[in-house]
């Protein structure tokens, strides 16, 4: 990830191997990865059983918020893909309980079909 996405916000892909270093405790037994991106410090990472949002905070991040969305609380999504002017693809996660829906920005070339795929293979 270039250092303009990532002051931008712009999410890049991660490898499931290193988001499982990173949620070591957090994943349950045998719960998989299924995508993941990185956004600065922050992760959203889908795994076979649901989205595990991960937000450090602080100038040290030491400080970890982690929201787990199960995949039966999204009620809606969108994925708006990159265009020829716009380089960045945008998420909206409609989760029931929320007025708002959670957004994300992702870079130009992000596994988006890997997004749609894995919540609507989840969805039930």
């Amino acid at each position: 990830m270039g250092l303009l996405d990532g002051l931008l916000g712009h999410g890049s892909d991660l490898a499931a191997g290193e988001v499982d270093q990173q949620l070591a405790g957090v994943l349950a037994p045998g719960e998989s990865v299924r995508v993941a991106f990185k956004v600065i410090r922050d992760l959203m990472v889908f795994t076979d059983r649901r989205l595990i949002l991960v937000d450090r905070q602080g100038m040290t991040g030491r400080k970890v918020e982690y929201l787990t969305v199960p995949y039966r609380a999204i009620t809606a999504f969108s994925v708006e893909t990159a265009g020829s002017f716009d380089m960045d693809s945008e998420l909206k996660i409609w989760v029931s309980g929320r007025p708002d829906p959670i957004q994300r920005t992702l870079k130009r070339g992000a596994d988006i079909l890997g997004i749609q795929q894995a919540i609507a293979g989840s969805l039930k």
